[in-house]
């Protein structure tokens, strides 16, 4: 599976990440199958948001409201390593779900990776310029 985006939303998550640093910033990815046509920035909730993030389950509901209603889906959701690599950490694959979902993660560097959550485990996913 290759994931469709645009050099903006590239762009946009860089700049979360950025701007969120020295802690995790994190959101969800809008789309249909394989293509995000929109981030939506989230806050962090986790007591720890240095090391880890917890999207903030309004931003949840809301997103989940807006597709009943004609809205974009949920395919994914993104979040930073300020620290690190732009790759699943232990924690990331300790709360994963299996659910096929994307996650996009952006490492110290600036570095965006996306992943598919499968139920065998993270696989790493190809990106396409939209």
């Amino acid at each position: 599976m290759v994931i469709e985006l645009t050099s903006d939303l590239i762009e946009q998550l860089q700049e979360h990440a950025a701007a969120a640093h020295p802690q995790e910033c994190c959101g969800l990815l809008l789309g249909q199958g394989g293509q995000i046509i929109e981030v939506q920035p989230a806050s962090n909730v986790h007591p720890a948001p240095q090391t880890h993030f917890e999207i903030d389950p309004q931003a949840l509901v809301d997103a989940h409201r807006a597709a009943r209603n004609g809205g974009p889906s949920i395919i994914g959701y993104y979040h930073s390593h300020p620290n690190g690599p732009a790759k699943p950490s232990q924690t990331d694959v300790a709360m994963a779900s299996g659910d096929g979902r994307v996650w996009a993660i952006i490492g110290a560097n600036g570095q965006l990776r996306l992943w598919q959550d499968n139920p065998g485990g993270f696989e790493e996913r190809s990106a396409r310029l939209a």
